[in-house]
């Protein structure tokens, strides 16, 4: 029996899309983002198993970035990230807050580091110390 040559499909699974784009590194993080309300298509909330095709508009929120992007072609497999990135374009007004957003957090304090754990006989003397000036 022959096979008969498949339709050309111009659409693919949301989930399968945003893996071959690069957005997430696994299928399963795409699904869990979309299960999730991450990811919305066309302004609306969406599911994993959707098409998405050709010049719909994906907003995918990845804490604390925000990327709304216009779908411009679907791949069947996933490629290097050179011929990922030719799969879509991001808006400029997204690319403008996340510019502004990276430079806001670049000029924000740093927080209590964590990494030298509890504090030592020295350090609770500075930290009581600083707390007792009024």
């Amino acid at each position: 029996m022959a096979q008969q040559p498949e339709a050309e499909d111009n659409s693919q699974r949301l989930d399968k899309w945003l893996w071959a784009a690069r957005f997430y590194k696994t299928r399963g993080l795409a699904v869990e983002a979309i299960n999730g309300g991450k990811v919305h298509l066309n302004k609306h909330r969406t599911k994993p198993s959707r098409n998405v095709k050709q010049d719909d508009v994906l907003t995918i929120s990845k804490p604390p970035y925000e990327h709304v992007i216009t779908v411009l072609d679907v791949a069947k497999q996933r490629r290097p990230a050179s011929e990922a990135q030719l799969l879509y374009i991001e808006s400029d007004d997204s690319l403008a807050k996340r510019e502004k957003l990276k430079l806001e957090l670049k000029d924000q304090p740093l927080g209590f580091r964590h990494d030298k754990g509890r504090p030592n006989k020295r350090d609770r003397r500075h930290i009581i110390k600083f707390t007792r000036k009024e």
